[in-house]
């Protein structure tokens, strides 16, 4: 009866994501967008949880990931490289458009391997120290990015890279409004189904991980890595498996940002831009699945919310408080209450003696 239950609430809710955005299309494609975004922050939120929540290595550059994925893709589905280089330009004539199914494996690559490299010289630090490390890599990365537009012209530097291709799967461009059946589907919201299933399929990867011989090494590692150690674990093979891991679930989610946005910066990519996915991560509840989507979708979701409360504040005081401040304040005020209140997590993982099954003898 429990199981029939479960299996109801489930298709209920796979029913209710599959119609929210042609709800929220007749209140303006804005909140279709929120929604997009949303999804895109559980992305980079489910990658950060294997790294900080699987195998509890606390990474503050995590945003360097999704940066490399989005400048990848940038740079493929772009006319900035053939514009810029006569050779590529030969090559290419109508311009450097490369499909997405070259383009998304490229950046989950190169994400990952820049994930390894990261992990390789920081196998020996814990804590703080690593922390202060992947924060230096992230702020590493941008600087680059900012900066890489002489004597050679590879990012365009802080004026960013535009024109970039919509995603387009089987002659479909996702840039492009689709009628079904007579309804009109916005194309902000075909990017939300794009970006439900890719949830969904890091959901099952990240779920699979978890329950796998994999996830538990990486669990004994988080607890105690000398003990782990003691017991036979590879710990430098597998803290740099979960870097790369997490690296690659960044990279695609910065492709997808790319697509989206159609135009990326520097400024995209700031470091408080890791500071709310390593937020997103703890407030919802580090290393569960569903707390971590919980917490994502709030701290996504709760900024665009309290604009509308931000601004009646603004003119109740004559304008003396600016909006984007008090927003800020805000948001940071409810993070505070939600702390307070669930010390562990909006939705933290079962404790372990509650979460064994008691068995009578």
């Amino acid at each position: 009866m429990k199981k029939k239950k479960e299996i109801i609430v489930f298709l209920l809710a796979a029913l209710g994501l599959l119609v929210l955005p042609l709800v929220l299309q007749g209140f303006g494609n804005a909140w279709v967008r929120i929604a997009d975004m949303a999804l895109l922050y559980v992305l980079l939120a489910l990658g950060l949880n294997i790294v900080v929540g699987y195998a509890g290595l606390l990474d503050l550059g995590y945003v360097a990931f999704f940066a490399i994925g989005a400048y990848m893709y940038a740079l493929l589905a772009s006319p900035h490289l053939s514009d810029t280089f006569p050779a590529i330009a030969a090559m290419f004539p109508n311009g450097l458009h490369l499909p997405i199914w070259l383009v998304i494996p490229a950046a989950a690559g190169l994400a990952g391997l820049l994930g390894v490299l990261l992990g390789a010289p920081t196998l020996r630090l814990r804590g703080d120290y690593l922390a202060i490390v992947t924060l230096g890599f992230g702020e590493i990365i941008r600087i680059f990015l900012n900066n890489l537009d002489h004597p050679i012209n590879i990012t365009n530097g802080p004026k960013g890279l535009g024109q970039i291709d919509s995603l387009s799967f089987f002659g479909v461009s996702l840039g492009k409004k689709v009628e079904v059946a007579g309804f009109e589907v916005a194309s902000v919201s075909l990017y939300y189904y794009l970006f439900l299933a890719l949830v969904v399929g890091c959901v099952i990867i990240s779920h699979r991980l978890q329950l796998s011989r994999v996830g538990r090494a990486w669990m004994a590692i988080r607890e105690d890595e000398i003990a782990a150690k003691a017991m036979g674990i590879n710990t430098r093979n597998l803290k740099l498996l979960a870097f790369g891991m997490g690296a690659t679930f960044g990279g695609v989610s910065g492709a997808m940002f790319a697509s989206f946005q159609g135009f990326i910066s520097p400024e995209s990519f700031a470091l408080m831009e890791s500071v709310m996915i390593v937020a997103m991560v703890v407030l919802g509840g580090i290393g569960h699945l569903p707390g971590v989507i919980l917490g994502a979708v709030a701290l996504s979701a709760l900024p665009e919310v309290l604009r509308y409360v931000a601004g009646p504040l603004q003119n109740m005081t004559d304008g003396r408080l600016d909006a984007s401040i008090l927003r800020q304040l805000l948001i940071a005020l409810a993070m505070i209450i939600v702390m307070l209140w669930r010390p562990r997590g909006l939705w933290p993982s079962p404790e372990h003696g509650k979460s064994l099954q008691t068995t009578k003898p």
